[in-house]
């Protein structure tokens, strides 16, 4: 009989990390090691079939199989085009010169 799959689940917002220890089927997918924590908070308001997810920082499909001590993390949407975070900054630094 194989042993289960040790797998972590994490989740990441501005103020809190939430990481989560499960144990998978060998075989498992990223989908199923998001069904298995689609129920506890923090991912209970999260639409997990939309959310980008990865392994160890690297994006994956959610039909990956998982291996043994593999990290799964679900991704946050950008608040802003980082182009234009920076673009956003530059007219503020210049605003900030012209009126030293």
């Amino acid at each position: 009989m194989e042993s289960k799959l040790r797998i972590e689940v994490c989740y990441a917002t501005h103020h809190t990390q939430t990481l989560v220890e499960i144990e998978l089927d060998p075989g498992a997918t990223v989908a199923e090691a998001l069904a298995a924590v689609a129920n506890r908070e923090p991912f209970t308001h999260l639409d997990l079939r939309e959310t980008p997810v990865g392994v160890f920082g690297q994006r994956v499909d959610q039909q990956r199989l998982l291996n043994d001590g593999d990290r799964v993390e679900l991704y946050r949407r950008l608040a802003m085009d980082p182009k234009e975070a920076r673009r956003q900054r530059a007219v503020r630094r210049k605003a900030d010169k012209t009126h030293d």
